[in-house]
């Protein structure tokens, strides 16, 4: 049962008759008719036409050029839902030629799809938004409720957003998906198209603001899920987060990725100062921690193999002069002691 308590829709598979066969019948019809009505004239007089067979031709014409709105193609990867005065009948997924009811719904007309096409290449910043250049399935007339159900990209343009510590950041996502439920996407949103751009951008920010840019210094050290280090994590929070918001529109989302992350302009430079600043200090850490061993083990060895002995302040001056070797930046100039410690 669904949240709002109204059962969501369900795609029900349906059959048809193939275009193929029933093309002879019409023609049948068309001709049959055509050729009755003919005969009418000729074996009748001017005062005694013979009506029963003008009648019946007309009928067969009549129903022969009705017959013709029954017949539709389907390509790869493509599906039409059959209404039947306001009902849903069912869903063909078979491409080819197909005959069906002809009193099903063709469906809007090609301005209303082109319309709410160029609204959702607007909302997800696909070029061409503004509406002049219209899909070449949209200019084709009536579109008999036809759905693609081929894989569709999204590319969201970049957005504004405050990460989990409120740093105001820049992302942006593709999303890759498709239609799996043809009766829920047409039925149980407005516009399934303009409905996943919508809910895309929702759950990126949302995501944005689950996790944070970048490990701070309160989390050094811990594990904890970042925007910049772990995309995959990230890729996979936010595939699922649009699978369970699409779900209602019976939409299938392949796989979402982020494709842009950066800090805003405002900050931008001070965060890269912070990390540089983070960064020496890491360098810095990683150098003492080196020297400290490598004094403890040259002390170490000069007592085991007894090749000096020293006192705790030449130790210390050995210390001392080893740290400022291993640890100074610049190069380093010995100098030759030619006295004694203790002069």
């Amino acid at each position: 049962m669904a949240e709002n308590g109204t059962q969501p829709n369900r795609e029900v598979p349906r059959k048809t008759l193939s275009g193929w066969l029933a093309l002879p019948l019409t023609l049948v019809l068309l001709l049959g008719g055509l050729a009755l009505g003919i005969l009418a004239f000729v074996t009748g007089t001017a005062e005694d036409i013979v009506w029963w067979m003008l009648a019946v031709g007309m009928v067969g014409m009549i129903l022969g050029f009705i017959s013709f709105g029954g017949y539709f193609t389907l390509q790869p990867n493509e599906a039409r839902v059959l209404l039947l005065f306001g009902e849903y009948k069912g869903t063909v997924r078979e491409h080819g030629f197909h005959f069906a009811n002809p009193f099903y719904s063709n469906g809007p007309a090609g301005t209303q799809g082109e319309e709410a096409a160029a609204k959702a290449r607007q909302m997800s910043g696909i070029p061409g938004a503004s509406g002049k250049q219209a899909p070449r399935a949209q200019r084709q007339g009536p579109r008999r409720y036809k759905i693609s159900l081929r894989a569709r990209t999204l590319n969201m343009e970049k957005i504004k957003v405050n990460d989990k510590r409120g740093n105001p950041i820049e992302i942006a996502a593709v999303v890759v998906w498709r239609v799996g439920d043809t009766a829920q996407a047409m039925f149980d949103v407005d516009d399934y198209e303009n409905y996943v751009a919508t809910q895309s951008e929702t759950a990126l920010r949302h995501l944005a603001g689950n996790y944070a840019y970048d490990h701070g210094e309160e989390t050094e050290g811990a594990h904890e899920i970042t925007l910049r280090s772990d995309l995959e994590e990230v890729s996979v929070a936010l595939r699922h987060e649009l699978q369970d918001r699409l779900a209602k529109a019976g939409v299938i989302v392949e796989e979402a990725r982020l494709t842009h992350l950066a800090y805003s302009p405002e900050i931008a430079q001070a965060m890269l100062r912070r990390q540089q600043a983070e960064a020496v200090i890491a360098a810095r850490q990683k150098i003492v921690h080196g020297a400290v061993s490598m004094v403890d083990m040259a002390l170490r060895e000069l007592s085991e193999r007894s090749v000096v002995e020293l006192d705790d302040e030449r130790k210390a001056s050995m210390v001392s002069n080893l740290m400022v070797v291993l640890c100074g930046e610049s190069e380093v100039h010995p100098v030759v002691n030619t006295g004694t410690l203790y002069a």
